[in-house]
């Protein structure tokens, strides 16, 4: 079996999360973890299971104008963030877009957010998760969360938790396929 983790990471949070997921899917999938830029609808076809993923910005999945205000709080004094090697590469929005309709697959959704209520951060997760059944691919987990402080730093324990939200959802589609 397949598994095919596509993400896009603006300071590498999200990059990070999806190299976990992979390594709790790898007791029952072959793994490949790809930023937008490098899903192609090949790949994206040859999946048995598909999941994305990216960062929340102003409620949901980035726009063009929420990444260069992403790129450009870089350039403000006093942060430590460092743009992901593959945050020029298209966003996860945009790339959603270019997705074929499918029969039936099956799909997870993750987000990285700010560590505060869902209600006043938004999730990207519930953006790809709609985009994802459009086109016709069942889910098979609830859309996650990762999550971060306000210096944009993954929280400690969350690379961890990746991993085991990962196995978890690998162990219950071996049981029920």
């Amino acid at each position: 079996m397949r598994a095919l983790i596509v993400y896009e990471s603006m300071y590498g949070n999200t990059h990070v999360v999806a190299n976990h997921i992979a390594d709790g899917l790898r007791s029952q999938y072959e793994v490949e973890v790809v930023s937008t830029h490098e899903a192609t609808a090949e790949r994206v076809a040859t999946a048995d299971l598909l999941v994305v993923g990216g960062p929340t910005h102003i409620h949901g999945m980035s726009s063009e104008k929420s990444r260069k205000a992403a790129k450009d709080a870089l350039a403000k004094p006093g942060n430590d963030l460092r743009l992901d090697p593959d945050a020029e590469s298209e966003g996860l929005r945009d790339w959603l877009h270019t997705l074929p309709t499918v029969k039936s697959a099956g799909s997870a959704a993750f987000d990285t957010r700010i560590d505060a209520p869902a209600l006043l951060t938004g999730r990207a997760s519930r953006g790809i998760e709609k985009r994802l059944v459009t086109l016709g691919y069942d889910l098979v987990a609830d859309p996650e969360s990762f999550l971060v402080d306000k210096q944009n730093h993954l929280l400690p324990g969350e690379a961890e938790r990746a991993v085991q939200w990962a196995a978890e959802l690998a162990t219950s589609l071996a049981a029920n396929p």
